[in-house]
């Protein structure tokens, strides 16, 4: 289906990213892939991607912080995959505390990481796109960029933002074979999420799966995590031919929360 689509995944060396990244190269694109990690570590998933799907996976190690790292990670897997056709701004940090406590360096970081370098990415990654007349760009955000939660200032406005970022591009490339649509997941075991779960199990002195229990119990209906192959096979989805027509979406994948 997406047979020598070039696909570059922003923080795909674990996590949901990751799973984008496996579910785009089964269906034949190749990948650029960027995050931190152990370098080897890093080489043993890009061998195990190209060897199982028989596509080229390389990896880019931009500091999504700084905008030329993002600017020179679109242009080098231009140069080394193709130009950059799938764009999946999937990066993202998270700290927890109420405003008046929150500290400004980990406001403007996590604006930056889950906001600015979605901007970024797309800004750089669109003139290619345009030039072939076909592109998906998928922005994952969160039940948070449509709800808020406290304790959650910058994630919340950052996620918010990311929603009307994918807005915005979808207008301003409607009829130009590009879509740009949002996936908001509720809660996803991933290491951010697992985070919360440790810090919940020590404050309130219980184990970690009763920990993880109490946090779907509070939002998810379902009482059931969304899993990264959820999230991955629905961006798969947005890059295909059926949702040629979904454009400026916000799709959610949240066992019931956001119809509470």
């Amino acid at each position: 289906m997406l047979q020598d689509k070039v696909a570059l995944v922003t923080g795909s060396t674990s996590g949901i990213g990751l799973a984008i990244a496996r579910a785009l190269a089964a269906h034949g694109a190749c990948i650029m892939l960027n995050g931190f990690g152990e370098r080897g570590e890093i080489d043993r998933i890009r061998d195990e991607m190209e060897t199982t799907h028989n596509v080229r996976v390389m990896h880019h190690p931009a500091n999504l912080l700084h905008p030329n790292e993002i600017y020179e990670m679109v242009e080098w897997a231009s140069a080394q995959l193709g130009p950059v056709e799938i764009l999946v701004n999937n990066a993202g940090i998270q700290y927890t505390a109420p405003i008046d406590e929150f500290p400004r360096d980990k406001w403007d970081a996590i604006l930056a990481t889950n906001l600015s370098a979605a901007f970024h990415a797309t800004h750089d990654a669109l003139p290619f796109m345009k030039r072939n007349g076909w592109g998906r760009i998928i922005n994952i955000a969160s039940v948070h960029g449509l709800v808020a939660s406290v304790n959650k200032a910058a994630y919340v406005a950052a996620k918010h933002g990311l929603v009307g970022l994918t807005k915005v591009t979808a207008l301003e490339t409607a009829g130009s074979g590009i879509t740009c649509n949002a996936i908001c997941p509720g809660w996803v075991r991933t290491q951010l999420v697992e985070k919360q779960i440790e810090a919940r199990a020590l404050s309130s002195a219980m184990g970690l799966e009763d920990a993880a229990r109490q946090l779907l119990l509070e939002k998810q209906p379902s009482q059931q995590f969304v899993t990264v192959e959820h999230v991955a096979q629905l961006a798969v989805f947005l890059c295909s031919d059926a949702a040629s027509q979904m454009t400026g979406a916000a799709l959610t994948m949240d066992g019931g929360w956001t119809a509470q």
